[in-house]
């Protein structure tokens, strides 16, 4: 059935608020409130003074003890924290959909910072990147009121979001010209993680998504929409217009002089459509020698299973219906303090 892209457009706005209500929803079920994972949620807090919801983010805090307490007269230890870019194909969703994806790692012990940007198509690039630097550089200037260590921060996000914090990853570490990237260059923010979950890492030749005879019509005509969200049409001239929105062909680039090395850890499921983006990046992280490990969930799309997270924990030993084992090396490393990734 032929869609015209007017309809695709009422469509989506539909889905959207449709997500939003089942958010809201589900989070006035006990599983799912904040303090069911001892957590508290400062929510709305603006990190740019615009007045605009776009610009608002909410800041989860573990209400557990650091797992190593600060000896007595000594200033109380610094939690990690996540900066959470949400996905939603750059038009969609926010963070009041993706309180889940905060969940699971204020449970772990991190102060998350979820946050919203500006969406396209009204707000096309570079809006959505210029949010994300604005958002990451008020919390390196906020974190430690909050509880967080500035000097260990994660970047997170999936789809869409997983663009962003790449881009975002590349921005902090490469010299570039756009006055927004080389705002955050030379702020140099020191970033211990970027996690990109299945991530839309590469806007040029859609073909390779909209060719293949197994990739259903709908998913075509979303992830062609999504792109021209972002950059507009026609999309093969504007991604060669901004480099910075396909992240993932400036990684398979040699690293410029200058650049700073950062650790990768990418998650991505062996049925997702946006897997040979991962295993591109993994590829191009190789050839830099940037520290990276991967995660591929065997024959499950990613991108069905992060309601999980607000779940509370299984109890120990009980079985998980959304990993497989994984090899060691695959496995998340420890970071200092005795979080992981």
């Amino acid at each position: 059935m032929h869609v015209t892209p007017r309809v695709s457009r009422v469509l989506r706005r539909a889905f959207d608020r449709s997500v939003h209500a089942a958010a809201e929803v589900l989070y006035l079920l006990p599983p799912t409130r904040p303090a069911r994972h001892a957590a508290r949620v400062l929510r709305d807090v603006p990190y740019r003074p615009t007045g605009l919801s776009a610009h608002l983010l909410d800041i989860y805090l573990p209400d557990s003890p650091p797992p190593h307490p600060p000896a007595a007269g000594h200033a109380p230890t610094l939690r990690p924290a996540v900066v959470y870019i949400h996905g939603g194909a750059f038009c969609m969703l926010s963070k009041d959909t993706h309180r889940v994806m905060a969940l699971p790692f204020v449970r772990r012990g991190y102060v998350v910072f979820n946050i919203n940007y500006r969406l396209g198509p009204t707000h096309r690039y570079p809006a959505p990147l210029e949010d994300a630097a604005a958002a990451l550089t008020w919390v390196v200037d906020n974190a430690e009121r909050y509880g967080a260590d500035p000097r260990r921060l994660i970047l997170a996000g999936e789809s869409a979001g997983g663009n962003l914090v790449t881009a975002l990853t590349y921005i902090a570490s490469h010299p570039t010209e756009e006055p927004f990237a080389k705002a955050l260059f030379d702020r140099a923010p020191t970033l211990a993680a970027t996690v990109p979950i299945y991530g839309f890492l590469d806007l040029h030749d859609l073909h390779r998504y909209t060719d293949r005879p197994r990739v259903p019509e709908w998913a075509k005509r979303e992830i062609t929409a999504a792109a021209s969200a972002y950059i507009g049409r026609p999309i093969p001239e504007a991604a060669r217009r901004h480099p910075l929105a396909s992240p993932l062909r400036l990684l398979e680039e040699p690293a410029a002089p200058g650049a700073r090395p950062l650790p990768f850890f990418i998650a991505c499921g062996t049925a997702d459509m946006l897997l040979d983006d991962s295993r591109r990046l993994k590829s191009a992280l190789d050839r830099r020698d940037t520290p990276q490990h991967s995660m591929y969930s065997k024959a499950r799309s990613t991108a069905s299973t992060p309601w999980s997270g607000a779940l509370p924990p299984r109890p120990s030993g009980a079985p998980s219906s959304t990993s497989s084992p994984k090899p060691a090396s695959e496995n998340p490393p420890p970071c200092a303090g005795g979080y992981t990734w």
